[in-house]
C-alpha cells in the first residue's frame, strides 16, 4: 500500500478525554473514531491489526480441535429468563421490545443460546464438543472510558465447551488455558493467569489472564516468591495478629460528637485495627449488617461469591434510622437480633474493640466481638492490601493494577440444567452435560498491546500484529531515482510476502519519520539521493530505544528485512 493512496488521519493532541495512553495514541495514530460513548469506528490500520488478531485466535482455536460458528445477535428475552439472568444482570444489558411487542436483547454472551443448540446432542458418543465464534457483544456501561478498554460495543472470541462429566470439563478447560497462554504469547501480551470471581457468570471455578498496565481497572495479588495470583475479588492473605485491648466485663459506651469517620475515631484515641466497621446493605432485598475491622475495606464480590448473593445495595439511610436507630456513623451490631449480621474472619477472636453504639454521637468501647454480636455468618469479604503474607508461601504479595485480557469459566451445569440438555451416558441414563465458557475481546486485546507497547514517540506494534511490517521513507519524492529504487524494493517485498507500507508523501523527512513512529510500524527503510549514491539505504528498528540508524546496500534489503521478520516473530511463537 502507498501513504498517498491510504485513509491514516494522524492528529497532533490526542482529545482531551482521552486519559489512558492507548486511547490518546490510537486516536492520535488515526486508527480509531468515536462516534459516541462507547463506540468506535475502527479505521484502516485498526482494522488490519484486528484481522491479524482474529487470525491468531482462529489459529489457535482450531489447534484444540473446536468448531467455528456464529450465533444470532439478537435473543430472545425468554432464554435469559431460562437462566435467571435475565433480571441478575440488570441495567448492562440492551432491551428492546420488537415490533410484535416480544422482549429482545442484544447478545452480551452466548451461553443461553449455546445451550439451545446443545439439545441437538442425545449421547454422551457426541462429547466432547468445543464451539466458538467471533462476533460482535454490546454491553451497556455505565461508564464507557479508555478507547477500546471499555466500550458498549466490540468483538469477542468466545468459546464454549460441553463435556459428559467434571474430569471432560477439566480437560477442555487446561486446554483453553494452554491455547490462550499461547495467544497471548503471540500478541506480544505478558497476560498473568490468576484466580478470578466467576461474576454473574456462575460456575465453580474461573482464570483470568491479566496484563499489568496502569490503565487496568482490575487489582491484582502477586506473590513473586511462588506461582500464587489472584484477582483482589478473590484473593486471600495472612495478615498480621493485632493484640486485644485489655478485655472489660462490661461495655463502656462514651460520647463521640461530630464523630462520624474511621478516621476521626481514630484521632481521638482507637486506632482503626480496634475499631469494628459496621456497614448496612440491602442484601437480596434483606436490610443486613456488614462487619470489617476499621482498618479494612470491604470487597462486594468476595461477599457475593462467598454468600450466593446476587444482588447487594448500600442501604437508604432512611431504611438504616428505622432499623438502627441511629445515622451512619454512629452504628454497630451489639445487642442486635432479627437483623443478618455477616463478619469478617479478621474480627474472630477480638475484645476491647470500639464500635457505634446505635445512638447519634455514641459508640461503645470494650466489645468483645462473640460476647457481644450475634454473628450469623463469618464470611472472607475484606480486600487485601499490599505487602500481606501469601497464603501458600507468607511472602508478602504485590498488588498490581491490570487490563483483564482474556477470562476463562467452568460453568458446571447451571447453563445446560436451566435450558434442560440432556444426553444418555454409557449405562443409557439420561445425564445433563457440564459446559465451560472461554473469552478474549478482540479490541480490548488491541488496547492491551497499545499500552504495553509504546514509547515517547508512538506505538510499537508487535509484529505479530503490526499493521505493516515495514514501511519504505522516501526522503524526496520529486527524485527520480529514488522513487525508481523505492518502487522496486517495494514490489520485491511484496512480492516476497511482507506487508509494505510506501510513504510516497510529498512531506518534510521529519513529519514522515514522526508520522511512522507514531503508527508503530516496527521496521523502517529510508530511501534517500545521499545513500543511493553509494547503493545504501538505512534500517531502524522502532524497537531499539537507542534509534540506532544501520546501513544495508539496496541489493540485500529484502533478503535483511526477511530475516528480521522472522526474528521477530520467533520472539512470539
Amino acid at each position: 500500500m502507498r501513504w498517498t493512496s491510504l485513509f491514516i488521519p494522524t492528529l497532533r493532541e490526542a482529545p482531551a478525554e482521552a486519559e489512558a495512553v492507548s486511547h490518546q495514541l490510537l486516536v492520535r495514530g488515526g486508527f480509531i473514531r468515536q462516534l459516541q460513548s462507547g463506540h468506535y469506528s475502527m479505521l484502516p490500520l485498526a482494522w488490519k491489526i484486528n484481522k491479524k488478531i482474529v487470525k491468531i485466535l482462529r489459529e489457535e482455536m482450531d489447534l484444540i480441535g473446536a468448531q467455528e460458528v456464529m450465533l444470532p445477535a439478537i435473543h430472545p428475552a425468554s432464554v435469559w429468563q431460562k437462566s435467571g439472568r435475565w433480571d441478575a444482570i440488570g441495567d448492562d444489558m440492551f432491551r428492546f421490545v420488537d415490533r410484535k411487542g416480544a422482549d429482545q436483547v442484544l447478545a452480551m454472551t452466548n451461553e443461553e443460546v449455546i445451550a439451545t443448540v446443545a439439545l441437538e446432542l442425545s449421547s454422551y458418543r457426541d462429547l466432547p464438543q468445543m464451539w466458538y465464534q467471533i462476533q460482535t457483544k454490546f454491553r451497556d456501561e455505565p461508564r464507557p472510558k479508555s478507547g477500546l478498554l471499555r466500550v458498549r460495543e466490540f468483538d469477542m472470541k468466545d468459546s464454549y465447551s460441553i463435556d459428559i462429566d467434571d474430569e471432560g470439563l477439566d480437560k477442555s478447560f487446561n486446554l483453553h488455558h494452554q491455547a490462550y497462554e499461547r495467544i497471548f504469547v503471540r500478541l506480544g501480551l505478558h497476560a498473568i493467569p490468576v484466580e478470578a470471581s466467576s461474576g454473574a457468570m456462575g460456575g465453580s471455578d474461573s482464570v483470568e489472564f491479566m496484563v499489568e498496565s496502569p490503565a487496568g481497572e482490575d487489582d491484582v495479588a502477586v506473590c513473586n516468591s511462588c506461582e500464587y495470583s489472584a484477582n483482589v475479588e478473590r484473593a486471600t492473605s495472612m495478615i498480621p495478629e493485632v493484640a486485644n485491648r485489655l478485655e472489660n466485663e462490661t461495655l463502656e459506651k462514651f460520647d463521640t460528637p461530630n464523630i462520624r469517620t474511621i478516621e476521626a475515631l481514630s484521632e481521638a484515641g482507637h486506632p482503626p485495627e480496634h475499631q469494628i466497621k459496621t456497614l448496612v446493605y440491602m442484601v437480596d432485598g434483606e436490610l443486613s449488617l456488614i462487619l470489617l475491622r476499621g482498618d479494612h475495606q470491604f470487597q462486594e464480590q468476595k461477599f457475593c461469591d462467598a454468600t450466593s448473593s446476587v444482588e447487594i445495595t448500600p442501604a437508604e439511610e432512611d431504611a438504616i434510622k428505622k432499623a438502627l436507630g441511629a445515622s451512619p456513623g454512629s452504628l454497630g451490631a451489639v445487642g442486635i437480633d432479627g437483623i443478618p449480621i455477616f463478619a469478617d474472619p479478621a474480627l474472630k477472636g477480638r475484645s476491647g474493640m470500639t464500635t457505634g453504639a446505635n445512638e447519634d454521637d455514641s459508640h461503645l468501647l470494650g466489645v468483645n466481638i462473640e460476647r457481644d454480636i450475634k454473628v450469623d455468618q463469618w464470611v472472607d469479604m475484606r480486600s487485601i492490601v499490599d505487602g500481606e503474607g501469601c497464603p501458600s508461601c507468607s511472602e508478602p504479595l504485590k498488588v498490581v493494577r491490570c487490563i483483564e485480557a482474556g477470562h476463562i469459566f467452568k460453568l458446571g451445569r447451571k447453563y445446560s440444567e436451566a435450558m434442560g440438555v440432556t444426553v444418555l451416558d454409557s449405562d443409557g441414563k439420561s445425564q445433563t452435560p457440564t459446559m465451560g465458557s472461554y473469552g478474549i475481546g478482540v479490541g480490548r486485546a488491541m488496547a492491551a498491546i497499545a499500552e504495553t507497547h509504546c514509547d515517547e514517540s508512538g506505538l510499537i506494534w508487535p509484529m505479530s500484529v503490526a499493521p505493516y511490517e515495514v514501511v519504505l521513507t522516501v526522503v524526496k519524492t520529486d527524485d527520480e531515482n529514488s522513487m525508481k529504487i523505492a518502487d522496486e524494493i517495494y514490489t520485491d517485498l511484496k512480492t516476497n510476502g511482507i506487508d509494505v507500507l510506501l510513504d510516497d508523501r510529498e512531506e518534510r523527512p521529519g513529519v514522515k519519520f514522526a508520522d511512522a513512529e507514531l503508527i508503530g510500524i516496527p521496521l523502517r527503510v529510508t530511501i534517500g539521493p545521499r545513500g543511493l549514491e553509494n547503493g545504501m539505504v538505512e534500517f531502524l528498528d522502532r524497537s531499539d530505544p537507542e534509534k540506532t540508524q544501520t546501513e544495508i546496500s539496496v541489493k540485500e534489503v529484502r533478503d535483511f528485512l526477511l530475516e528480521k521478520i522472522s526474528s521477530q516473530q520467533d520472539l512470539t511463537a
